[in-house]
């Protein structure tokens, strides 16, 4: 099978390495447009009143029921979510999705802690699947409505 750039194995030339950079630096630009869009509307408004999709609802239930330990308080385990088990529980859960949400795997940005903002240090590179269902979650338990509640506490 070949891909963009060759068959595997296949020497990369230089002009393909340039384009190759290009799409690199666009696939970042538009994860980074996508986090602080979101951190956007959560200043904006509560998480508790936000709908990220059509079917929060059936994202949230299905989260819920696939991964019934998940505790959206707790910061998140970068390392059991990348594990080998991890990620096949996750390709199970994200690829139900594949016709119902546009992008449904394209990477975004998750904050490993609902408590915190996004930063270096605390932010978890996932899909656009992990990051609905985390904070679908996050944002039913109440668990981002700090962020809008910060942002216009100087106004009340």
């Amino acid at each position: 099978m070949s891909g963009p750039i060759g068959p595997p194995g296949a020497q990369l030339s230089a002009e393909q390495a340039d384009n190759f950079e290009d799409i690199e630096k666009q696939f970042a630009v538009k994860v980074v447009q996508h986090m602080e869009t979101y951190w956007s509307l959560l200043e904006m408004r509560k998480g508790s009143d936000l709908k990220l999709t059509k079917i929060d609802d059936e994202i949230h239930d299905n989260f819920r029921q696939e991964f019934p330990d998940f505790d959206p308080a707790a910061t998140l385990n970068e390392d059991d979510m990348k594990s080998k088990q991890g990620k096949e529980k996750w390709r199970m859960f994200i690829n139900q999705y594949e016709k119902k949400i546009d992008d449904f795997n394209f990477g975004a940005m998750v904050r490993a802690s609902p408590k915190d903002e996004y930063n270096e240090k605390s932010t978890i590179f996932a899909v656009r699947m992990q990051f609905y269902a985390i904070e679908i979650a996050r944002n039913r338990a109440g668990l981002n409505d700090w962020i809008y509640e910060e942002k216009h506490k100087e106004k009340t």
